[in-house]
């Protein structure tokens, strides 16, 4: 681009001191503006020698000072000519003027270094949009990029974080071997009308399989790539509160929901979208889902994806034609055990109730502890409301349920 002739440029002269580069002093200038189409153009006429020729320089050949506070003016403006050197203007109104009449406006960078109220605005508006991506966005871009996780992944991942279990929490089940035949079955049976239903994820098959262990209290979860593990004290709790496997295989069916519709998987997905994303802002980009097994252990599954798995269940359910109202009686029959628990716990002075043996103590407050540290893992935790959940399904629907 060539600058505009110097012989174009009209309107107010503002004096000035031109630092060429060539000479340590300064020499005495008239400095013009006079707006172009990509901005305002500078020329400057030098007063020394008298026959000394104007220089003109566009918009891109001029380093623009920042705006600056009104009410904090600097002393002089310092305009950065490159290679042509520099420039001081004392008539910093003027100047200010100048420009606004070339058509010359600050940018949002400028006006946030200006005006609290910009930036103030600015940084709502940065953290509303960081809100929503959190809590749509990366929801949304976590359920299409499980898409592209393979099967084999989750197995290897899942193989880690029971390894991890089996080590730190859980222990081989009690349960007699007849027993666990028994429930298999039902859970085999359970996973055939599961295929016949609609797919999130269309061609995705992972290999359900049910386990025991003992540990953790009454409990299930799911591992991604199909593990579903139930402990012996979920079965025993159905046995003491009278209900039939129908109770079970409620359960069941809700941690089935969690393995097809991949909840594990895209929580991690999502917790790395989030990592990377600090992560590249801070420049340091690492391996996030390397740590998947541990990163897992400290999650809890939202609130959203615990609906999806009721609804999965009652539908479920209802294709085997099994009833659901059992199964709301065992999560009922858990959270009042938990209150029962949480009572006997506390101090016996302060409440005058016989101490209970140091065993149970120990027993209860582990088993607790273990729940808050392990938060994925607990059947109640972050679940909608329980006395919710108990009655939707013992209705068989839901409102929040597709076709409800």
């Amino acid at each position: 681009m060539h600058p505009p002739a110097a012989e174009s440029f009209t309107g107010a002269l503002l004096p000035g001191r031109w630092f060429d580069g060539l000479s340590s002093q300064a020499r005495p200038v008239q400095v013009g503006l006079q707006a172009t189409p990509r901005g305002p153009a500078l020329v400057l006429h030098p007063l020394s020698p008298a026959d000394a020729a104007p220089s003109a320089l566009g918009f891109a050949e001029v380093g623009w000072p920042e705006v600056w506070d009104e009410r904090r003016p600097p002393q002089c403006v310092v305009v950065d000519l490159r290679e042509r050197g520099s420039l001081e203007i004392d008539a910093v109104s003027q100047w200010r003027a100048a420009l606004a009449a070339c058509g010359q406006r600050p940018d949002i960078v400028q006006r946030m270094q200006t005006r609290w109220r910009w930036l103030l605005g600015v940084a709502a508006v940065v953290a509303i949009g960081l809100a929503l991506f959190y809590r749509y966005g990366t929801p949304w871009a976590a359920t299409q990029i499980t898409r592209f996780v393979p099967l084999a992944w989750e197995q290897r991942v899942a193989e880690n974080v029971l390894q991890q279990l089996d080590h730190d929490l859980l222990k081989a089940s009690k349960l007699p071997q007849e027993r666990q035949a028994q429930l298999r079955s039902r859970f085999d049976a359970l996973v055939q009308h599961s295929l016949s239903g609609p797919q999130r994820y269309p061609g995705y098959r992972p290999q359900l399989a049910l386990e025991f262990r003992s540990g953790l209290g009454a409990n299930a979860f799911a591992l991604p790539g199909g593990k579903v593990l139930m402990t012996d004290d979920m079965v025993r709790v159905a046995a003491t509160h009278g209900l039939d496997d129908n109770a079970l295989l409620g359960v069941l069916a809700h941690e089935i929901g969690h393995a097809v519709q991949r909840h594990t998987t895209r929580m991690l997905v999502q917790q790395g979208v989030l990592y990377m994303g600090m992560e590249l802002a801070l420049g340091d980009v690492s391996g996030v889902l390397s740590t998947s097994a541990s990163l897992l252990t400290g999650l809890a599954y939202s609130r959203s994806h615990e609906r999806e798995a009721d609804c999965y269940a009652i539908a479920l359910m209802g294709q085997a034609a099994l009833p659901t109202r059992p199964m709301a009686q065992l999560l009922l029959a858990i959270a009042q055990d938990d209150d029962d628990d949480d009572e006997e716990d506390e101090d016996p002075v302060s409440t005058g109730a016989p101490a209970p043996p140091s065993g149970a103590h120990k027993t209860k407050r582990r088993a607790g502890q273990e729940s808050a540290a392990h938060p994925v893992w607990s059947l109640l935790n972050s679940h909608p409301d329980t006395v919710q959940r108990a009655t939707e399904l013992e209705r068989g629907q839901a409102p929040h349920c597709p076709g409800d």
